[in-house]
């Protein structure tokens, strides 16, 4: 799946989008496979001061469940649209990859990418994998905290 984000936005990086510099990054988020329905996950990025900067991409598509996703909840206050960023959500087992345009503004200066998880009627994982967007971090797997098998992104 392939969307450009008004991310770079959010940063202060786009005056005029064409005079933007971007570069697309795959997120990957493969799930373990844990028996049971499908999970709701959300990519979101914070600034080097935690504070909430956008939402990546959205896997789940019933609202009434984003309560669940906690961490990324509070910080967006609940309120927060999501057109265009959204999926169905990811069976156990399942590996959820989306391909973004992201400002090279947003690389290497300090923003983390966060990954929420939750599951209907198992549990909810707040900030399962927080990791920088960094060119030394990129194509590392990382192992989360609940749902999250593996976490990886490439430049």
């Amino acid at each position: 799946m392939k969307f450009a984000l008004p991310i770079a936005a959010l940063a202060g990086v786009l005056a005029i989008p064409s005079m933007a510099s971007a570069r697309q990054v795959t997120f990957e988020t493969q799930l373990n496979s844990y028996g049971g329905d499908g999970a709701y996950v959300v990519m979101y990025v914070t600034d080097r001061a935690g504070r909430y900067q956008g939402t990546l991409w959205m896997a789940g598509d019933k609202a009434k469940y984003y309560r669940h996703l906690r961490d990324w909840y509070r910080m967006t206050g609940g309120g927060v649209t999501l057109d265009g960023v959204t999926g169905a959500s990811v069976g156990a087992g399942k590996t959820l990859r989306a391909t973004l345009d992201i400002a090279d503004a947003l690389i290497d200066a300090g923003y983390e990418v966060h990954v929420d998880t939750a599951v209907e009627k198992m549990n909810e994982n707040p900030s399962e994998v927080v990791v920088p967007l960094t060119t030394s971090g990129a194509a590392k797997p990382v192992k989360g905290r609940g749902y999250v098998k593996s976490f990886r992104y490439t430049l």
